[in-house]
């Protein structure tokens, strides 16, 4: 089933903050005292309306992680982490409960090549009044090669992945908000310190809904393939380097 494109308003976007390739231009997200249509706060954790809606037929809002403009899963500590992953989980439910739209994503980008704009961090929770996001996603493309796998937990690499080379899926109950939040950051900081000799400066965070279970999908990025582009033809790794990989991952989770 192929799922509809979205409709974007470049006469909105042209507008767009943009400090990721300028670093030296301002941030609305150090400023909380200037942001406005907030709709849920805790501590310096903010779910606000995204103040550029590019997307037509969609409700599109912010979460503002922290006050610190350098912050990121890799570098938070865990109680900060698990505050911040309780909070984006917390709301982005409300909204699927809420039946007002198809579908809602919950994502986070990161890095220059992840396609955000704003370095400041933050993920984005985002409602499709007509458009079923993950029509195009099988339960195939959220499982692999095994990492960690416990009662509470599942951690695994890709072998069918969505776009390539490497993806990693965690998986958790709903009510496991604290593990999935401690095994995405442990995945994280491999992606950002370990994974391609310390060469890869981007991911994105996508989050599913499965069932009574949810899953966080972690793609370290690069430059987009053109195999990808062109043909929506993922790539993988021969099953050696993803072995490989899995085990590098694992080592993370096995030391304290």
């Amino acid at each position: 089933m192929q799922a509809h494109p979205l409709v974007f308003d470049t006469k909105i976007a042209k507008d767009k903050p943009e400090n990721i390739r300028h670093p030296h231009n301002d941030c609305p997200f150090c400023e909380p005292a200037e942001l406005t249509d907030i709709l849920a706060q805790d501590a310096d954790r903010i779910w606000l309306m995204n103040k550029f809606p590019t997307l037509q037929a969609t409700l599109q809002t912010i979460v503002i992680e922290t006050r610190d403009h350098l912050g990121d899963i890799a570098s938070y500590s865990q109680a900060q982490n698990r505050a911040i992953f309780s909070f984006a989980l917390q709301h982005w439910q409300e909204t699927i409960a809420s039946g007002r739209y198809e579908s809602v994503l919950l994502y986070k980008n990161f890095g220059p090549h992840s396609g955000g704009s704003l370095r400041h961090p933050h993920m984005q929770i985002v409602g499709l009044k007509d458009v079923d996001g993950y029509a195009n996603i099988t339960p195939a493309n959220l499982t692999g090669y095994p990492i960690i796998s416990t009662a509470n937990l599942s951690v695994t690499a890709s072998d069918q992945p969505i776009m390539g080379f490497v993806e990693f899926n965690v998986a958790t109950s709903w009510d496991e908000t604290d593990c999935l939040a401690d095994a995405v950051q442990k995945v994280v900081q491999y992606t950002l310190n370990d994974y391609f000799n310390g060469r890869c400066d981007s991911y994105n965070l996508f989050f599913y809904p499965s069932k009574n279970q949810v899953v966080c999908k972690i793609e370290p990025l690069f430059n987009v393939s053109p195999y990808y582009i062109g043909y929506r033809l993922s790539q993988v790794d021969t099953p050696e380097r993803m072995r490989e990989i899995a085990a590098a991952v694992r080592h993370r989770f096995e030391t304290k």
